[in-house]
Parts: structure tokens; sequence; C-alpha cells
């Protein structure tokens, strides 16, 4: 039988700033891969939070600067403030996840349901 590399008792050596970089990676790839044109020139980034003033309570999870075709994705507050009705691995990812649909449409003028709708089929 085979086991993980960390074996059965030891943490996957994947942090969780690795797991986030790479689920935002994956996510984007894969909405480009559906909105090419859209998509075409748009950058991604990663910051820990944002570097200007936050007005009120909301602190935001992304920013979108359409001029400049990016995307930033602020990990803390992704990882830290997002309201999990489970707290798994599977649920964190999926609020990763939701952040980057949610931005993209914000800068393609789409709603998030409408980028992958073959997800939300029945």
């Amino acid at each position: 039988m085979r086991a993980a590399v960390t074996g059965p008792h030891l943490p996957d050596a994947r942090s969780r700033v690795e797991t986030f970089y790479v689920t935002v990676a994956h996510t984007a790839h894969y909405l480009r891969s559906l909105w090419p044109a859209e998509l075409e020139g748009v950058h991604f980034d990663v910051a820990s939070g944002p570097t200007s003033k936050v007005d009120g309570d909301a602190v935001p999870r992304w920013s979108v600067d359409r001029h400049r075709r990016r995307i930033v994705l602020f990990r803390l507050p992704i990882q830290r403030l997002s309201r999990l009705h489970r707290d798994d691995e599977l649920h964190r990812q999926m609020a990763i996840e939701g952040c980057v649909f949610a931005a993209v449409a914000e800068l393609i003028g789409k709603e998030p349901w409408e980028l992958g709708p073959e997800r939300f089929r029945h």
C-alpha cells in the first residue's frame, strides 16, 4: 500500500500560503480557458492585504484595475475573514475560488455564476 511522502501522521508539505497561490493560479487558468479574449493580458497578483485605507467596516478581498488589466487578491482577508460553515481544506479552497470568480466577474462586467455556467448545472 502506498502513502503520501509525509506519511499518515504528518501534515501536508504544502503551506496555506502555497496552497493559496496554487488555488489562485489554477482558478485563473480555468477562467482564462473559458474567457480567453476577455482575460487576455490580465495579470493576477496576490498581496497580503490592501495597502490603502479601508473605508467602513468591510475589508476588501480583492482589487480590480481595469485600466492596467490587473486583479489583486488579498490573501489574509480571504483566509482569515471568510465565514466558512465548515473550516476544512475543501471549503477554504472554495472561498479562494469564489473570490477569484467574483474579481474576474467585476473586471469583465459579468456575474460570477455566468463565468462557468457548466459548473452550476444540475
